[in-house]
């Protein structure tokens, strides 16, 4: 049977040639491409989770509480621990995945005829953000070392005056955290524009000791934004469970942009059940930290073509390692020996999330076969 042709869809013009965003999803032994957290939550992690969902169900006629009160507190509590940093309730904000924070920010302060500024190579979803509330997007460069240029940044704020500035700390996919002085500096350049400051914090529980949170700076800069998520340290990243912590006019300013219930009665409950447990899941985190720093030193001894292999400083659950001149050909050799990492970031440069030791270990066995084939 054939059918008339269909007319064309009204799609809007600057999103003909898009392609929707993702990562390859393959069933492979070892995967580590996405900074997951390799270790699944515990029995008594799953137990509590079942039997705060299992109460949650009862009342799933009625809509969930639209503004999740009792988890905003939870949150709250976590960061006092966390960063040492005590918050009211009500600048804490949550929705599904900082993904949707972020839009819900540039929903709120971006938007036609407005600015949002970011430095690159950075977290690859900003830029859509931007496309997706008719934002201007423009970035600046990162330094050699992948640290933002605090001289740069300013007058890059001044001529640009934007809205949004968004500052991944530690960054993705380099894993560079700020220092608080950069952090400041852009704070006070974009109060004089003024703008809202971002500092996604999605990496925020891997940092190493001493480098401090933004949340420190919230009561000094009500402009400020910083944003976590429950997927990476919590282990928990099919929840989709981001937040952030900001003065209580910038929450209010999301509360209006937000869609009505937003967070599913489930999707609190299980979040509730995670925090509940944090002081387990955070002693995961130091054992990933360890791994990383092993890695990271490990990846360093490495040589390709007689040259050391450059290996960007983390802070994160990930490590950014190059360069080679063809790096699709490694990721697909380390495929084909069943570890599949991402090929992401500036050209000649691969990324590899911090896994179980066993995963590590195959990943090193695998990169050192391909680096020793291609040698040959």
């Amino acid at each position: 049977m054939t059918t008339p042709d269909a007319p064309a869809l009204p799609l809007r013009p600057e999103l003909a040639d898009e392609v929707p965003y993702g990562a390859p999803q393959l069933d492979v032994p070892v995967r580590l491409n996405v900074n997951e957290n390799p270790y699944a939550p515990s029995e008594d992690v799953v137990a509590t989770i079942a039997a705060h969902v299992a109460e949650a169900a009862r009342t799933l006629n009625r809509y969930p509480d639209r503004d999740f009160t009792a988890l905003r507190a939870d949150l709250a509590a976590y960061l006092a621990v966390e960063s040492g940093v005590r918050l009211d309730p009500a600048q804490v904000w949550a929705a599904n995945g900082s993904n949707e924070v972020m839009l819900h920010l540039l929903q709120a302060f971006g938007g036609p005829g407005r600015t949002a500024v970011s430095f690159a190579p950075t977290y690859s979803m900003y830029p859509e953000y931007a496309r997706d509330t008719h934002t201007r997007w423009v970035t600046g460069r990162r330094a050699e070392d992948f640290t933002v240029d605090t001289a740069a940044a300013v007058a890059l704020i001044e001529a640009e005056q934007p809205s949004v500035i968004l500052l991944a700390s530690p960054n993705n996919p380099t894993g560079t955290a700020l220092d608080i002085a950069t952090i400041e500096a852009v704070l006070d350049a974009a109060a004089r524009v003024p703008a809202v400051v971002v500092v996604d914090e999605a990496y925020a529980e891997f940092r190493r000791a001493g480098t401090p949170s933004a949340l420190a700076l919230l009561d000094r800069y009500p402009h400020l934004a910083v944003t976590r998520t429950m997927s990476k340290a919590f282990a928990a990243a099919g929840l989709r469970l981001g937040y952030l912590a900001a003065s209580t006019d910038l929450v209010d300013a999301l509360r209006v942009v937000r869609l009505p219930y937003h967070l599913s009665a489930v999707a609190q409950a299980t979040a509730r059940a995670a925090l509940a447990h944090r002081d387990s899941l955070l002693a995961q985190v130091a054992d990933l930290r360890a791994e990383r720093d092993a890695l990271v030193a490990w990846l360093r001894r490495q040589q390709v073509g007689g040259r050391p292999l450059r290996v960007a400083q983390s802070d994160a659950n990930f490590v950014l390692f190059g360069t080679f001149d063809d790096r699709h050909a490694v990721w697909q050799g380390l495929l084909d020996r069943g570890v599949l990492i991402r090929e992401t970031g500036p050209e000649g440069w691969l990324r590899v999330s911090v896994g179980t030791p066993g995963e590590t270990q195959a990943f090193k066995d695998a990169l050192t076969d391909v680096i020793g084939e291609r040698e040959n």
